[in-house]
């Protein structure tokens, strides 16, 4: 970001006030009773939510509590007043201050967020959908891949497998509001498995007990390899998630590639719920081109801070080394490349095929991805850096206040400014997934990177790829966790030195 954004909070003087009542002694008795005084300081969560969503939030002028004419300062006891309205954390924020988008995010433990968008969570290692089955709200879920080293892998677990009750209990689904899938939430569990039979899903006798361990972390790059497909030298990449800890890893992936001089890529974003926006921008400009000048996203914040900007703020171009150790940038210099994306494809992925597609032919095979063309930024109580999450000053946070908010701070345009893609990225070559053939993946029989290589040889009519059984998706266990379907703007919004009050 070519310039810190422009805030405008107050810190917190101290209000005083009195009471007397006459009423209550007489004249000769009078005696002036004072009011412990309050400030903000003493709301610090409601204080540090108000502050962050007042400032930052995408739709903070839609928002009535959150309007700029309605407290004076910090030390307004009207603002007092309404920090002091909600105890509970939670519902102060659900309540009184937004507008319950899709993506907006709290936690009572920063750390929990911090570490999911690392990576790294309480997992037992399986990564799974969840599909109806029937004609009523009765659901399955079916394994999409198992994290290495987990216990899921431990337990036999494959992708492929599919099961209908957790703990006994058959999983439903009828609205956002209404299913068991807290059933998901415990450390241990037990699967009751099933089968497909006549193209239906059957419960078998298998159950499978499952339990989580702390700090399981998963490398998102799941797969990498060059396919020889009827001519073709076929790069193949699945990734899983935009982690910045293995920026350097996939740089020497493309690097590998390049060397291998392969004609065409697929990238592989099937269950990629997004990330590190950076890592995108690098991925991008690895199918591209590092060519520096070229503008890849224009970040679109609230009316508030865009006032603040200049031409050109907010703009980020593609790159040609890696963002965080600086290393020149492995490229392709592609003119097209393949992404196989569906329902679970969301946020960075989606940030990487539009932010592409005025330079390049973006090539999607799968359904609809998610829609979600919003950004975000994770926030702590470090009043001192604006509330912007730093791992460098871990002791600066706020050790009476652990919460942590992953607020939707505004929308990426790509170069032909359009960022309109709410209901989805709509696939060139439609194919959902097949429960009844998964497939293994980086397979090229695998259904979904088989119709891929048919598009790449021009040879789609020799294969019917109609699914047997098809998705009919509702979910993944991604969003599960903390800031799913995330596009992170970790290190690209930066802010300046808080304003003190007059």
């Amino acid at each position: 970001m070519k310039k810190y954004l422009l805030l405008f909070l107050l810190s917190a003087f101290i209000f005083t006030s009195c009471s007397n009542d006459d009423n209550i002694f007489p004249d000769d008795r009078e005696e002036i009773v004072e009011e412990e005084s309050k400030t903000a300081n003493d709301y610090p969560v409601q204080n540090f939510m108000y502050q962050v969503m007042n400032n930052f939030y995408f739709w903070q002028g839609d928002v009535p509590a959150l309007d700029d004419s309605k407290f004076e300062s910090l030390d307004d006891p009207d603002y007092i007043s309404f920090l002091a309205s909600e105890s509970e954390p939670a519902t102060f924020f659900n309540d009184l201050l937004f507008l319950e988008d899709r993506f907006t995010f709290l936690t009572e433990d920063y750390q929990d967020l911090v570490s999911s968008l690392q990576g790294i969570s309480k997992s037992n290692g399986m990564e799974y959908g969840l599909s109806y089955f029937g004609d009523n709200n009765d659901v399955f879920g079916y394994v999409e891949y198992v994290v290495n080293d987990s216990d899921a892998e431990k337990q036999g677990i494959e992708r492929g497998d599919i099961f209908t009750t957790v703990d006994g209990v058959q999983l439903f689904y009828n609205s956002a509001t209404d299913n068991n899938f807290d059933l998901f939430s415990s450390d241990s569990y037990t699967l009751g498995m099933a089968d497909i039979v006549d193209r239906t899903i059957t419960p078998n006798d298998r159950n499978v007990t499952l339990t989580k361990e702390e700090g399981l972390a998963e490398n998102p790059i799941l797969l990498s390899k060059v396919i020889e497909h009827n001519g073709f030298k076929v790069g193949y990449i699945m990734y899983n998630s935009f982690v910045a800890t293995y920026d350097d890893e996939l740089n020497t992936i493309f690097g590998d590639l390049k060397a291998q001089n392969i004609d065409e890529l697929i990238l592989d974003f099937r269950y990629n719920g997004g990330g590190r926006v950076t890592s995108a921008i690098q991925i991008a400009s690895s199918v591209y081109g590092t060519e520096t000048d070229k503008l890849f996203l224009k970040a679109r914040y609230n009316d508030k801070i865009m006032e603040t900007f200049d031409p050109g703020d907010g703009e980020d171009n593609f790159v040609d080394t890696t963002f965080d150790s600086k290393t020149p940038l492995n490229s392709l210099n592609l003119k097209r490349v393949f992404v196989i994306a569906t329902g679970a494809t969301a946020s960075a992925s989606e940030l990487v095929m539009n932010g592409l597609e005025p330079y390049i032919d973006v090539v999607h095979i799968g359904s609809a991805t998610v829609g979600k063309n919003e950004f975000s930024n994770t926030f702590v109580d470090d009043r001192e850096n604006n509330y912007f999450y730093d791992p460098n000053r871990e002791n600066q946070i706020n050790t009476e206040n652990k919460w942590g908010l992953q607020p939707l701070l505004g929308r990426n345009e790509n170069a032909d400014g359009f960022s309109d893609y709410t209901n989805g990225l709509t696939p060139d070559y439609p194919l959902d997934e097949d429960v009844a053939t998964l497939g293994t993946l980086g397979d090229p029989n695998e259904p979904l990177l088989a119709k891929t290589l048919s598009v790449i040889s021009g040879e789609t009519s020799k294969r019917n790829f109609e699914p047997i059984l098809s998705v009919d998706y509702i979910s993944n266990s991604k969003d599960f966790k903390p800031g799913a379907n995330k596009m992170l703007m970790d290190g690209l919004t930066k802010p300046l030195k808080l304003k003190s009050s007059k």
